[in-house]
């Protein structure tokens, strides 16, 4: 699996205890569709892309952020943000998912390739269906 893949798998995966709304999404979505094989067989496979859609990607990392082991920054931090996750951040997995985001500049300038990362993976959650507070995409 891809590094963002990684990433979005753990994010859209986790269930924050305030989410009934996404409970209830693909009832309804399933209800008012067509019924198909799959469908009718009520697999999770089919529930994954309505659920996808209620995730509030901050809500469940400052959920995450709360149960780790000392404070973190994963609102700027790309670093913060993988390590909360329970993603490799060494330098390496940092400029392989920069390579996988299509980065084309310095990578040996980490600091700007981590700024430029971590609004990357935000804009790459909300157009996947995550909800992401706009001070998070700037």
């Amino acid at each position: 699996m891809s590094i963002l893949g990684s990433i979005m798998s753990k994010i859209f995966g986790h269930h924050p205890s305030p989410s009934a709304s996404a409970t209830t999404a693909p009832a309804a979505s399933a209800a008012s569709a067509p019924p198909t094989p799959a469908a009718a067989g009520g697999s999770p496979a089919t529930a994954s892309p309505a659920r996808m859609s209620e995730v509030d990607v901050e809500a469940v990392l400052t959920d995450l952020a709360s149960k780790y082991s000392h404070p973190v920054n994963w609102k700027y931090s790309i670093v913060d943000l993988m390590a909360i996750l329970g993603i490799d951040n060494s330098l390496p997995q940092r400029k392989a998912l920069a390579q996988e985001l299509g980065y084309t500049g310095d990578m040996n300038d980490s600091a700007t390739m981590n700024i430029w990362l971590h609004k990357q993976v935000m804009q790459k959650l909300e157009e996947n269906g995550g909800k992401v507070p706009a001070d998070l995409k700037q």
